[in-house]
């Protein structure tokens, strides 16, 4: 078989294995991209959806924390039944009322030493802490769903090569059985070509199963089965030095920004607990209605007070609680100084593995140019009885290695490519440009930062907004 003739077959095996992949059950006619997958990945996460809900929960403490600059109204119904026994001058009279009463309490915060206004103020920096947690979790769906892609995508080009192999082993067993029938070779030859026969499809079962791994984990990444692959995707813009990918991550990355967040929130509760040992004044107010089942007398009443405290002792309380919101402020700052470590690490790994993967994948491609000449060459001679069978499967089996390095090293270029973006807090559906609907965090804390009352028209868009959430 000339060199020509080889070139010709593997490229007619090469175009049948991927007719033959694309004609594999349950497979989908339309080509699915890298950007599909992310769509996919953002639109169908529960993960997401987790923690969105966690950010709600978040806003609502802003809520929570206003309340406590706001008066305090309740009804009060109170059935009574009182026992009095009074023993005067050896007179013993006994008394059983029996009452109704109804009206309303207020209470009203007057100064408590700006601890109500710290506690709300460190309830937004909470909620700011958790939209950036919110933002590292979408990064880590979305490259869930590239890594989800590249996989499928490794596996059906790896599926291609095995295919290639297995028929260019079958060529090479009838060539084989050819020589052997006019007496070129030994039945050894013969039974070498019929075990790389074999081990090439045993390979190519696996990587089949592999293949299957690869779809399912796509689906659970992705929310749909995979489609044709639309091949390999296009790199993201990177930076262009190891220290520009460090700078923009330490301005960027949602954990660190978080970790800030958390740092100022803690803040201002050491502040709150401090502010928790001063004096504290109120307005309350009651007035109603009290009537007897035993008779019809009632009364009528109201009272207005103005009640200041000061704590005195509280048992060690107060104190502990300032202690404690220190320690925890003193972890939340140890905490950030890790986080910007890890960060940093992170985008130094990311880089050097992206570097490296390019490097890899020049080489690989140089070796399977040197792997493809030496292998129609080692063949060529072997028909003119210069080479053995032996050295014909060796040759292949470089060049099938080459092939398979190849494929991984160009899959893992694009997979450190992406990973570096996450690394620096760049992997968003918004800096993506993907066509979603971008989550805003913004509209749900706008409708509770004010604390709607239940009767409010605010409170009832509320109310909209979140059956619109249950039903999506």
């Amino acid at each position: 078989m000339s060199s020509m003739a080889g070139g010709k077959l593997v490229k007619a095996l090469a175009v049948t294995a991927g007719v033959a992949l694309s004609m594999i059950p349950g497979r989908a006619v339309w080509a699915d991209n890298i950007t599909d997958a992310f769509i996919g990945a953002y639109n169908t996460s529960g993960l997401l959806e987790q923690n969105r809900a966690l950010l709600r929960a978040a806003d609502e403490d802003v809520a929570i924390a206003l309340s406590a600059l706001r008066p305090i109204i309740n009804w009060t119904v109170r059935v009574s039944s009182d026992y009095t026994r009074r023993n005067i001058d050896n007179v013993v009279t006994r008394t059983e009322p029996n009452n109704f009463f109804t009206g309303l309490t207020l209470a009203q915060l007057l100064y408590d030493g700006g601890a109500a206004v710290l506690g709300k103020q460190s309830a937004q920096e909470t909620v700011l802490s958790t939209r950036q947690t919110l933002l590292d979790i979408e990064q880590q769906v979305l490259f869930r769903g590239a890594n989800a892609y590249l996989e499928v995508l490794l596996q059906e080009e790896t599926v291609q090569i095995r295919l290639n192999n297995v028929d260019v082993s079958a060529e090479e067993l009838r060539a084989s059985q050819d020589r052997f029938d006019v007496g070129e070779v030994t039945r050894t030859d013969v039974a070498l070509s019929q075990a790389q026969l074999a081990s090439s499809q045993a390979d190519l079962a696996v990587a089949r199963g592999n293949l299957d791994t690869a779809q399912a984990e796509y689906v659970n990444a992705v929310g749909k089965s995979p489609g044709r692959t639309a091949g390999q995707p296009s790199l993201p813009n990177l930076p262009s030095s190891e220290g520009q990918a460090v700078s923009l991550a330490q301005r960027n990355h949602p954990a660190i920004l978080s970790a800030q967040h958390q740092v100022r929130a803690f803040d201002l509760i050491v502040a709150q607990q401090r502010a928790n040992l001063g004096p504290n004044v109120s307005l309350n107010a009651r007035g109603g209605i009290t009537e007897s089942y035993d008779n019809d007398d009632s009364i009528e009443d109201a009272q207005v007070s103005l009640d200041f405290t000061q704590p005195i002792y509280a048992g060690g309380r107060l104190a502990a609680n300032v202690r404690r919101a220190m320690a925890t402020r003193d972890a939340s700052r140890a905490n950030l100084l890790n986080v910007q470590k890890d960060i940093t690490q992170g985008v130094t790994e990311a880089y050097a593995r992206f570097q490296a993967a390019t490097a890899s994948l020049r080489a690989s491609t140089e070796r399977v140019r040197a792997s493809q000449v030496a292998f129609d060459g080692i063949r060529e001679e072997a028909t003119l009885g210069a080479r053995t069978t032996l050295d014909v499967l060796n040759a292949q089996q470089d060049l099938l290695d080459a092939q398979l390095a190849e494929v991984a090293s160009r899959i893992e270029r694009s997979r450190a490519a992406y990973q570096l973006l996450q690394a620096q807090g760049l992997l968003t559906a918004e800096r993506l440009g993907l066509a979603v609907q971008i989550y805003d965090p913004t509209l749900y804390y706008n409708l509770v930062k004010r604390a709607p009352a239940q009767v409010s028209k605010q409170s009832k868009d509320l109310d909209r907004v979140l059956k619109a959430l249950r039903r999506d």
